[in-house]
């Protein structure tokens, strides 16, 4: 039987529902091994505003913290998943502690790798520091699978900090929908669950092929390519500052925190509006480069959903 490891952090249980759901059909016919990372001081949920804010310079410097210890046997897996939120445009600071972990560089060496992510929709950038991160330990990403948030940018812009913040998911005010991916959504993602046992029957995984490709499987939003590039670089600036001065549990780390995010409201709300119409003007004049860079970063799975027939016939 085919051998998978299945590696997955989720505060919420929301990433745990969508891992487990399109991981089921696995279990029928493969043996599948999951971990569940904890770091050792568990981080809040839902979170204190400062608290939040506080993480950001270690996830965007790809900072380490201390995991729980796990045991799972250093055996050869025929593929790997990892199930990732990505945190200020980068990889949530669990998942980059297990790739930097002794276990990590042994077990995903020469590996191929499907990553899993649940997001409110900025995630392209957090997934090119995932796959720099995996190249680095020899793997192969094959497939990259991406649930969004329901609702529109406005919309989430509310509902997911609400939901960060205290907890509730509901619909606010009957004018917001639920926070986060929709129930449906995630019952149709076992598609992939089921695209990946029947790619794991033919052997494709070790020609380091995608298994998902043609199912929908991720789906970039040209508008926020730019913001996520701009953000990166701002939370990339800011970071190391606030690393250089204060430590993660200094008072003074909270007054560059606030002083920080002062600075970023005003940026939201001054420069990224006249920012947003720019990109929209120059996305015209260069529609070809923009639909080219639109194609990079939905590899390797794709958009297509030409096989959604085969593998959800009634959707």
């Amino acid at each position: 039987m085919k051998q998978v490891l299945v590696v997955y952090y989720s505060q919420s249980g929301q990433l745990t529902h969508v891992t487990k759901t399109l991981t089921a059909p696995l279990r029928e016919a493969c043996v599948v091994d999951y971990l569940e990372l904890k770091p050792l001081k568990p981080f809040p949920f839902p979170w204190d505003f400062l608290t939040f804010m506080g993480t950001f310079p270690e996830a965007v410097a790809l900072t380490p913290c201390p995991l729980a210890p796990f045991s799972l046997p250093e055996k050869h897996y025929d593929l790997v998943i990892l199930a990732y939120q990505p945190w200020f445009l980068s990889p949530s600071i669990p998942m980059t502690s297990f790739l930097t972990s002794d276990y990590a560089k042994k077990v995903l060496f020469n590996t191929p790798v499907i990553t899993l992510i649940g997001c409110r929709n900025m995630w392209i950038m957090a997934q090119e520091k995932m796959k720099t991160l995996l190249q680095n330990l020899g793997a192969k990403v094959i497939d990259n699978i991406v649930l969004v948030d329901q609702g529109n940018a406005f919309a989430t812009f509310i509902t997911t900090p609400r939901w960060m913040m205290s907890g509730k998911k509901d619909a606010l005010w009957g004018i917001f929908p639920h926070a986060g991916i929709s129930e449906a959504e995630i019952a149709k993602s076992v598609r992939f669950g089921r695209a990946i046992k029947a790619g794991l029957a033919s052997d494709k995984e070790k020609s380091f092929l995608p298994l998902c490709e043609g199912l929908g499987a991720v789906e970039v939003n040209q508008k926020l390519i730019n913001s996520e590039k701009i953000g990166t670089k701002s939370f990339h600036i800011w970071g190391k500052c606030i690393q250089k001065f204060s430590k993660k549990e200094e008072a003074k780390r909270k007054v560059f925190i606030l002083f920080y995010t002062l600075f970023l409201i005003l940026m939201i709300l001054t420069v990224v509006p006249l920012n947003m119409l720019l990109q929209s003007i120059l996305r015209k004049l260069n529609k070809a480069r923009v639909l080219k860079e639109k194609a990079f970063y939905e590899r390797p799975s794709g958009n297509g959903q030409h096989r959604m027939e085969e593998f959800l016939p009634n959707a």
